[in-house]
């Protein structure tokens, strides 16, 4: 579904830089869910963000399910994150003065559908992670598992064939962590949603079916 090959990552400045990431190959194949671990600073949001399409790398391909992307527009690129990929992040980055619906609905404002089809998926998506009774709250009125769970909703709403994962967890208790994973694990097993996910967290990296590790900007594994 994704692969990385010989990709490095570098920031440069006037007078510095930084090999954020240095022969990176990697595959994550269709329906996996895969986290990916290693110490703050070691490249883990780089490496995701490249994945996702939101940065591209100094050197190397990355491909989606088999197609080379690195020649791609911006335009094509946004396109393609639109229909293929969902993101769920550590803070969640709802709107403060949308619903909840309102909320899940923004990804497919970039579609051409109805607002009543928008609507029908937004509840659907709602439905899925057990939110239906908070549709018309505002995210100040929940808590923050219930935040990350819309957050997770508005992710899925456009079904797309991979969710990327930062630190969905990190904000919250371990109780509201695992409700996050729960939710996560039935949407590879039974939606077939590959996943990859950046996590600090042992105990929840070890329920996931792979684990990559970085250090340095190198896997070690």
């Amino acid at each position: 579904m994704i692969q990385l090959r010989a990709v490095e990552k570098v920031y440069r400045t006037d007078r510095i830089e930084t090999i954020a990431l240095s022969n990176v190959n990697l595959e994550i194949r269709s329906g996996e869910f895969v986290s990916i671990m290693g110490p703050s600073g070691c490249g883990k949001s780089t490496l995701l963000n490249l994945m996702g399409l939101l940065d591209v790398p100094s050197e190397g391909t990355v491909s989606l399910a088999g197609e080379s992307v690195v020649s791609y527009s911006d335009r094509q690129l946004s396109r393609l994150r639109n229909r293929r990929l969902g993101f769920v992040f550590q803070t969640f980055h709802l709107i403060a003065d949308l619903s909840v619906v309102d909320n899940v609905e923004i990804p497919l404002l970039y579609r051409r559908m109805s607002g009543s089809e928008r609507r029908r998926l937004a509840l659907a998506a709602l439905e899925r992670v057990g939110l239906s009774s908070r549709v018309h709250h505002f995210p100040a009125q929940l808590s923050g598992g219930q935040q990350q769970r819309v957050a997770i909703a508005r992710a899925i709403v456009g079904e797309p064939d991979v969710l990327l994962a930062d630190e969905p967890t990190g904000n919250l208790d371990s109780s509201m962590g695992d409700e996050v994973m729960a939710i996560l694990h039935d949407l590879n097993s039974s939606a077939g949603t590959t996943i990859v996910m950046v996590t600090h967290d042992e105990r929840l990296a070890g329920q996931t079916g792979r684990i990559l590790r970085l250090f340095d900007g190198r896997q070690v594994n």
